[in-house]
């Protein structure tokens, strides 16, 4: 069994090897030799700092003392979060995670710690550092479970935001265990809160939710915004500035989410009755360039989504206009052109339109369908890859009743792959279901190509995840 030398007894070996005194490797690291001598002679315990110098003067990587600080300077010695702190933020830097669990194992059995990693966790979400944070995270949630805090609901909402990704199963799990702690944050937080929830369920299509959080946000932003006016007080002001958007935005956001789930529904009249209460902010009393900038997208959205209900629900006389609104819009964000052409796409298929010249001027946003969404945003990094999957299979549904098998089956294949990164099999199913009906008209290549695909999912699904690799072969 080989056994590991401390790092003052490699500190002294070092010195020896390179024949320096504790004054010269002090004036080469930038350290006292006073405090190098204390160190090496074990009358003075090591700070992280102190421990950078050393490495970076014995030529060292930066984290090739860390197992060994973890053994000697927090298991073999008092806790003393000044002395650990600065370790910990290093091994996030460094991406030691290993040595960070191994400390923060033994701080979690002292709950007076709890505060000082829900701060660490905190810091490192804010630095994009996600599989440290979701860490943390988890376990302070652990250790909070049964105090009921603030702190254990922003534990499990930030865990929350990090586990939503392209799988939806995988988002549906954590917005059901979300949901239940929701209440327990500040008031103000549970703004943004119901938000991203709202729209992780809007990608999932379970509009009962969408409604239901959706009128539970615009009463709680109802309440804030009078009390913001009423109060007209700095400390209120200042509570609300650290929302995403303007509180008046949440309010009419919400009637925006309702219209949607009426719309997917089939209640049309509903859905344009939200969509006329969006398009009224008359009653905002923001004046700013940001509340301009929210008034002008709630315009346009509203004007394009009334557009867009009357035609969907049978009323085709209106294509023209609706093309015409969009060309007018040209300064409209990709995400919009995207939800746009998925509202043809499907009264096409629905009323039997020949839209062969009008998808012309899409060629630009069916192109981009495959290009990762341009803000992180919980709308746009979810419901949007939802929806360009949808429209993928709307449009081989119609090129492929219109006979332009090769269009057709391109956007049908394109289609599933975005179903299998979102792991949602009624896409994936339907793509399916279409590729069958239509089978007789695909090349040899296309069959290929699909069936690959096909055989692709069904080991990712079947073979890899249950270990079974060896027994197929």
């Amino acid at each position: 069994m080989k056994i590991t030398p401390t790092i003052r007894a490699e500190i002294q070996t070092y010195l020896r090897q390179k024949g320096l005194s504790m004054t010269k490797f002090g004036h080469i690291a930038g350290m006292n030799p006073g405090t190098v001598s204390g160190i090496v002679t074990g009358n003075r315990s090591i700070s992280m700092h102190q421990l950078d110098r050393i490495t970076m003067g014995m030529n060292l990587p930066p984290d090739y003392f860390y197992e060994r600080y973890v053994e000697e300077n927090v298991i073999d010695a008092p806790l003393n979060w000044k002395r650990i702190s600065p370790f910990l933020y290093r091994c996030v830097q460094f991406q030691r995670v290993d040595c960070l669990q191994k400390v923060v194992s033994i701080l979690l059995d002292k709950p007076n710690y709890l505060q000082y990693l829900f701060e660490l966790a905190e810091d490192c979400y804010e630095e994009g550092y996600n599989e440290v944070a979701a860490y943390l995270y988890e376990n302070i949630a652990e250790g909070e479970k049964y105090q009921h805090s603030e702190n254990l609901a922003i534990c499990q909402y930030r865990m929350f935001t990090i586990q939503v990704g392209d799988d939806q199963n995988r988002n549906l799990r954590a917005a059901t265990i979300f949901e239940a702690f929701v209440e327990r944050l500040d008031e103000i937080d549970q703004l943004d809160a119901l938000k991203d929830l709202a729209n992780v369920y809007r990608s999932l299509r379970i509009w009962d939710k969408v409604d239901e959080i959706a009128k539970k946000m615009k009463t709680k932003a109802e309440i804030q915004y009078a009390m913001k006016h009423k109060q007209d007080s700095r400390e209120h002001t200042d509570s609300t500035d650290k929302l995403s958007r303007p509180l008046f935005v949440y309010i009419t956001y919400a009637d925006l989410l309702c219209a949607n789930a009426c719309e997917e529904q089939g209640d049309y009249e509903q859905a344009l009755h939200y969509t006329y209460a969006y398009s009224n902010l008359d009653w905002v009393r923001e004046t700013d360039e940001d509340a301009k900038h929210w008034i002008g997208l709630f315009k346009h959205w509203s004007q394009a989504n009334i557009l867009a209900y009357r035609f969907l629900s049978g009323d085709v006389s209106v294509l023209h206009e609706y093309l015409n609104y969009i060309d007018e819009s040209s300064d409209t964000i990709q995400e919009d052109r995207v939800t746009q052409l998925l509202n043809i796409m499907i009264a096409a298929n629905r009323y039997k339109l020949d839209l062969n010249d009008i998808l012309k001027r899409f060629e630009t946003e069916i192109a981009s369908f495959s290009q990762q969404p341009s803000s992180d945003d919980m709308y746009t990094q979810q419901v949007i890859p939802d929806y360009s999957a949808w429209c993928g299979y709307e449009l081989a549904y119609y090129y492929l009743n219109q006979g332009m098998y090769g269009d057709g089956f391109n956007q049908l294949l394109c289609a599933m792959v975005k179903a299998h990164i979102l792991n949602n099999e009624t896409y994936f199913i339907n793509c399916i279901g279409l590729f069958v009906r239509f089978k007789a008209h695909a090349v040899p290549e296309t069959k290929t190509e699909f069936f690959t695909l096909i055989e692709k999912v069904w080991w990712l699904n079947n073979v890899e995840k249950s270990g079974n690799a060896d027994r197929s072969e």
